[in-house]
């Protein structure tokens, strides 16, 4: 039997997750876990405390054994090892060494289905392992499986297989409309990702739009022959699943739990130039991600100035490195620079069609590079 694992990553998602499943699959017998950074804000403990006591179970702490004999925080740690270089979105080091490889460690070659709070209104995989043993499942999304899965199961050699998969579980007309569309080729091109991605998906939607379930038990009965750790259980749950969960859906979870919605999503309120705005952190994570957007570092400089203060000491050990690769720290939050940022998050927002929930900072419509929402899921 597989191992069934779900990561807390101390933001939203993994937490609503941990509690959708704890509702909705109370038999699954998941093991939590969360990967220490030890640059983490206050609130993210302060939800894994919460969440322990919601699903009274454990929720395991990994640290990589390198960091744990230092005796130093994993971050500095390996800060240190890599000899002063920051980590960026062109070179994660710290999402590999202090995450992921911690995690699998953990896991070994034992075979694991890994469930992933990515939600249906984001079109993301996520930084995820690419271990055989480590296959990710994704609840909240309409399609559960991973691109891997889909690319395998909807490849052009696979036809007749996916074909006589869904011949175990449908007849009649249904079954010859998913005959018609599974049966057609579909025209990939040597070396075009996207457009063999985008036409992958394009025929995945249309056998979803004739039954998310039916599909679902479909691509367990193709994985059955396979190395897949789903392949390890008779039955599984979440084929019966066809809910879309989406942000507003999150933090009903989170509230209506008691575990509540860490703070730093919680919007802020602050004025300039005699207008009202508001910003809040929109991702987990190390308090100095590079991730953040400016307006979100203007946040931690306002809000924890002593953090603020930590990062920008991180800059100042090695000179021409910085968060931010356009600029440092210390321009942020020169005067004009700081207003300026606040005054372009406002442009934003007037430009935003609407506020998608009362407590996150709406950054679809931001044209910064915000990256992705968190390091590992």
């Amino acid at each position: 039997m597989a191992r069934h694992v779900l990561g807390i990553s101390g933001g939203k998602d993994s937490a609503a997750l941990a509690i959708y499943l704890r509702q909705k699959y109370p038999t699954l017998d998941i093991e939590y876990y969360f990967c220490d950074t030890g640059k983490e804000l206050d609130e993210t403990y302060q939800l894994i405390d919460n969440l322990r006591s919601y699903l009274g179970k454990e929720i395991k702490v990994l640290k990589s054994e390198e960091a744990l004999n230092s005796g130093e925080d994993p971050f500095d740690f390996y800060y240190k090892a890599y000899r002063g270089y920051l980590p960026s979105s062109v070179a994660r080091w710290c999402t590999k060494k202090m995450k992921l490889e911690p995690f699998e460690k953990w896991i070994g070659a034992d075979p694991a289905i890994s469930y992933v709070g990515i939600r249906g209104d984001e079109d993301r995989e996520g930084y995820i392992s690419t271990k055989r043993n480590i296959q990710s499942i994704f609840p909240f999304r309409k399609n559960i499986w991973s691109e891997e899965v889909i690319s395998k199961v909807l490849a052009n050699e696979s036809r007749l297989h996916l074909s006589q998969c869904f011949s175990e579980i449908l007849g009649g007309k249904k079954l010859d409309k998913v005959v018609r569309i599974v049966s057609e080729p579909v025209a990939f091109l040597p070396r075009n990702h996207e457009h063999n991605r985008r036409l992958t998906y394009e025929k995945l939607n249309r056998l979803l739009d004739l039954g998310t379930v039916d599909f679902n038990y479909a691509v367990f009965n193709f994985l059955k022959n396979t190395s897949y750790p789903v392949a390890e259980e008779s039955a599984f749950p979440l084929l019966d699943n066809d809910e879309v969960l989406v942000r507003d859906d999150i933090f009903k979870f989170l509230e209506d739990s008691g575990v509540g919605v860490p703070a730093y999503y919680k919007k802020i309120e602050f004025q300039l130039d005699g207008q009202k705005g508001e910003y809040a952190r929109s991702r987990s994570g190390c308090y100095f991600c590079f991730f953040q957007q400016k307006i979100e570092w203007v946040w931690l400089y306002e809000q924890h100035p002593d953090l603020f203060q930590k990062a920008m000491r991180y800059e100042n050990e090695k000179e021409g490195f910085t968060w931010n690769q356009d600029e440092s720290l210390m321009d942020i939050i020169k005067p004009i620079r700081l207003d300026q940022i606040k005054r372009e998050h406002l442009e934003r927002r007037r430009r935003s069609a609407s506020v998608r929930s009362p407590y996150l900072l709406d950054i679809l419509d931001s044209t910064e590079d915000v990256g992705c929402t968190a390091c590992f899921v």
